[in-house]
């Protein structure tokens, strides 16, 4: 118990000092406790991280209740509401308590013996020097890094990592699960020769594929062409569907671009002559003309005004005169496969298979009803091993739900509870999450072993798809040794709900490494644990990671629609911005991705003129000056 030195008692304001008080000295009793039970872990931490983690453990024991109450009474003492205290904890309880101590006139108890506690800016730099280990040295003007996934054609093209280094890429990603060894390898040689032609450094990062489960394949679907016209905004035609007729037996490209090419037998084509109406009933029953505008040597170019549904075996007739009451009928051809997608509505079951083979849509008779549900494949069929009746399942990043109703030895059996009205299209090779189930896979599969020889040799920093417990990064530690040399810096990706739940355990157990960090995958993250806790989520991976000192990556979608179609939302923006709380910010790749790093580097060299973490930097605004100048 702390002593007295004579302060006065029995006053309301001095009774809730004391009150506070005995709270924080209960609350730094614990953290203290829990450090020195932890002592065995924390001797096994890489020395660099041992006072990070040390803070980390001080931080859980801080979040174990609810600060809310005990922020406001302090508040409204004015002294710290320990809002802004994840990379120096103790040192920030022990600045109020001995505020306290002062107030109350309490003589503060002896602290001799315990380890140093991080201090104010000891955290900062903390986090500084690891961020610097992970990535590299910052750029001039913004601390937080940018990384950029490489498509496929970067491997061909030396232009792109040039103009990607040039505009402020200072980590260049390279994902596992595409391409191969000799691609990723002349991604790299052109990254070498950009840095020496710019005089830029630029770290490697090489994310191993992982355990992605995800649909297999499906059958074609019988081949529908959809023939329309050009109409104005009235619905009126301004222009016809051209029709190329082409012989069955010869085909050849249309003269001019044409809407459909449908290829019918000879000796009918030959008859077709300019001004022909040749007719058909559509697919959907609707009966069609199209009239005969020119006639070549390899074919007839007909004009189409109603919008026509066709199918291959589509019966089409003309007569060649008024004269003629006979028609010639002729049936089209063979089409391009249709659609490999599976449409599915609410209510529908969706059987999964354990099996690779091609799957198939529901089975309609004549009147509606199924006689067959709908089936998929699946790439990793073991992990149905781990299921249970009544989890959810997602598809395709969120976009199709459902609960699993029934389990059988080769296939399970979903009822599909999310869908827009109308149905959702499922295809081949979409993301299956099973957000409930706890899976026994491993984090490394067999394919990303054997890639860990090259990454181990060329990457600076390896990043642990799906990484979901302790166990998963033991697992990496002990291959990366096994092959011994160089030891990459590695990240935790965290995009399961386990993973997120795991993520203090996981962390205590990266800080074996010299140098470790988390990415945040927000696309498997929101759906396994919800779009609408995603934000909720984020935060608290950020606060941790900053109690651990670990740089975080803010993944996944950052300004994705300016990557791929060259115009950001509002949201993206407003997204981009927020992101500076990271270490790193990843942009994923897409035609339009060096404007996208342009706009990302700007956003984030003036966000951190605002904002610093949770702490807001109150620089000048040229908002407190208008009022004096107008008047």
């Amino acid at each position: 118990m702390s002593g007295r030195r004579g302060a006065k008692t029995g006053h309301p304001r001095q009774a809730e000092l004391e009150r506070l008080l005995a709270e924080l000295t209960a609350i730094r009793t614990e953290m203290v406790q829990e450090a020195v039970k932890a002592q065995a872990l924390l001797d096994n931490i890489d020395p660099r991280f041992r006072a990070s983690a040390r803070n980390l453990l001080h931080y859980l024991v801080l979040r174990r209740r609810d600060l809310r109450p005990l922020q406001t009474r302090l508040a409204e003492l004015g002294l710290s509401s320990l809002g802004r205290a994840e990379s120096h904890v103790l040192a920030a309880i022990d600045a109020v308590l001995d505020t306290l101590h002062r107030l109350t006139g309490a003589i503060p108890p002896t602290t001799a013996g315990e380890p140093e506690s991080v201090g104010f800016s000891q955290g900062t730099e903390l986090l500084v020097d690891h961020t610097n280990c992970q990535f590299g040295p910052p750029p001039p003007d913004r601390w937080v890094r940018i990384m950029v996934t490489m498509p496929s054609v970067a491997a061909e093209d030396y232009g792109l990592i040039h103009a990607l280094l040039q505009h402020g890429m200072d980590c260049m990603r390279i994902n596992c699960a595409h391409d191969d060894e000799a691609a990723w390898l002349k991604m790299i040689e052109h990254l070498r020769r950009a840095e020496q032609a710019l005089g830029r450094s630029c770290r490697v990062v090489m994310d191993l594929g992982g355990p992605k489960l995800r649909t297999g394949g499906i059958r074609a679907g019988q081949a529908v062409l959809r023939i329309r016209p050009r109409r104005d905004r009235y619905g009126r035609v301004v222009e016809p569907a051209r029709v190329w007729l082409d012989a069955r037996s010869a085909p050849c490209p249309p003269p001019v671009p044409a809407a459909a090419c449908l290829a019918v037998p000879d000796a009918w084509l030959a008859r077709l002559r300019l001004g022909h109406h040749v007719h058909f009933i559509d697919a959907s029953e609707s009966r069609r003309v199209m009239t005969v505008s020119e006639t070549t040597d390899h074919g007839c170019l007909a004009e189409l005004h109603k919008t026509a549904h066709i199918v291959a075996a589509t019966i089409l007739r003309y007569k060649t005169g008024q004269d003629d009451d006979t028609w010639h009928e002729a049936s089209i051809g063979d089409l391009p496969p249709g659609e490999r997608a599976i449409i599915l509505q609410k209510g529908d079951l969706l059987i999964v298979t354990r099996t690779t083979d091609e799957g198939h849509p529901t089975v309609h008779d004549s009147v509606g009803n199924v006689l067959t549900p709908a089936t998929i494949g699946s790439t990793i069929p073991e992990v149905f091993n781990d299921v249970r009746e009544g989890e959810p399942v997602w598809f395709d990043d969120g976009k199709l739900g459902g609960i699993i109703e029934r389990i059988d030895q080769d296939h399970v059996d979903v009822r599909i509870t999310h869908a827009r009205p109308g149905g959702d299209t499922l295809r081949p090779d979409k993301g299956i999450n099973l957000p409930e189930s706890r899976l026994a896979l491993s984090s490394l599969t067999a394919r990303d072993i054997d890639d860990l020889r090259f990454v181990s040799r060329h990457a600076d920093v390896v990043e642990l798809s799906f990484a979901n417990s302790a166990r998963d990064v033991e697992e990496l530690q002990r291959h990366l040794e096994t092959i011994g040399g160089r030891q990459p810096a590695v990240v935790l990706k965290i995009e399961t709900r386990r993973g997120f739940e795991n993520l203090p355990d996981m962390l205590l157990t990266a800080m074996q490494f010299s140098c470790c960090g988390v990415m945040i995958a927000r696309g498997d993250l929101a759906v396994e644990c919800g779009f609408d806790r995603l934000a909720e989520v984020q935060e608290e991976i950020l606060w941790i990671c900053e109690a651990a000192h670990v740089p975080v990556i803010w993944a996944t979608q950052v300004l994705e629609t300016l990557a791929r179609k060259g115009i950001p939302s509002r949201a993206e923006i407003t997204d981009a911005a927020m992101s500076h709380r990271a270490e790193c910010v990843m942009l994923n790749k897409g035609p339009n991705v060096v404007t996208a790093l342009q706009l990302l580097d700007d956003i984030l060299r003036r966000m951190q003129a605002h904002q610093d973490k949770k702490r807001s930097m109150l620089r000048a605004l040229h908002l407190a000056h208008t009022l004096t100048e107008q008047q």
